[in-house]
């Protein structure tokens, strides 16, 4: 696969600007936390978890895009170094869950339900990014990608059913200074997730080259990640706030 130098460095650019996001978001998050009660406390810590899981990982894939490639003179050439894309689904695999599970305790339900929903969703967050990482390491864009991909649909249209229809009243029901918020935290956790699988099968609609697929692909992956997880988290955490406020 060629790169051109535009491209390495939009990558490279990106890879750094999700390091820093996920980091100053997970500071944020934790050193707020003496605004929270108690009772929201572990929502807010699982939030700067996610981020902090995000961020470790991203340092590590950014280290990873520097042993692949070598820039010099404007000319960019692999080292033999494989890049790991097995970082981002890690990453992925552990705080995927974790976002569907913040959003439930932030929400206050009651304790069955809590359970109940965070191992349903967590469960079927996991799934998701477990069937899609055959097809995004098959090593081209083929039916081998277009099958598993396919299949990673399946968990996540379950997902967005239940945060359209089986949390509705449970949303419904919040009290009115963040029911507009949580709708919110909602509707970033689907619209963000959705930009995944449109990056995923891209390709496959828009003929590209290889350098252009790759940067395309970890680009989008970056801009997403940021959105469904530093975003969210802000929205986690006034509502938090908020709802601290209200029960202050």
């Amino acid at each position: 696969m060629e790169l051109t130098f535009g491209q390495y460095e939009l990558i490279y650019n990106s890879f750094s600007f999700g390091v820093a996001t996920f980091f100053a978001a997970t500071l944020y998050f934790w050193l707020g936390l003496s605004q929270v009660a108690k009772e929201y406390k572990t929502a807010v810590i699982i939030t700067g978890l996610v981020t902090f899981i995000a961020g470790y990982h991203y340092w590590r894939i950014f280290g990873s895009w520097g042993d692949a490639y070598e820039a010099v003179n404007g000319t960019v050439t692999a080292t033999g170094v494989a890049f790991n894309v097995a970082y981002r689904y890690v990453d992925w695999l552990l705080t995927v869950p974790l976002l569907l599970i913040e959003l439930i305790l932030v929400m206050g339900l009651s304790k069955s339900e809590t359970v109940r929903k965070s191992v349903s969703l967590g469960g079927a967050a996991a799934l998701m990014i477990i069937l899609g990482y055959p097809g995004e390491v098959s090593g081209g864009i083929d039916g081998t990608r277009m099958l598993w991909g396919v299949l990673s649909m399946i968990p996540f249209l379950y997902i967005v059913y239940n945060l359209f229809v089986g949390l509705s009243d449970s949303i419904n029901s919040q009290p009115a200074e963040v029911r507009g918020l949580v709708s919110a935290a909602r509707w970033i956790v689907v619209l963000s997730w959705t930009f995944y699988p449109v990056v995923y099968f891209l390709p496959f609609a828009v003929p590209m080259d290889g350098g252009t697929a790759k940067a395309v692909i970890e680009v989008g992956y970056t801009a997403a990640d940021i959105i469904a997880k530093a975003a969210f988290g802000v929205l986690i955490f006034t509502i938090a706030v908020r709802k601290s406020r209200g029960a202050a």
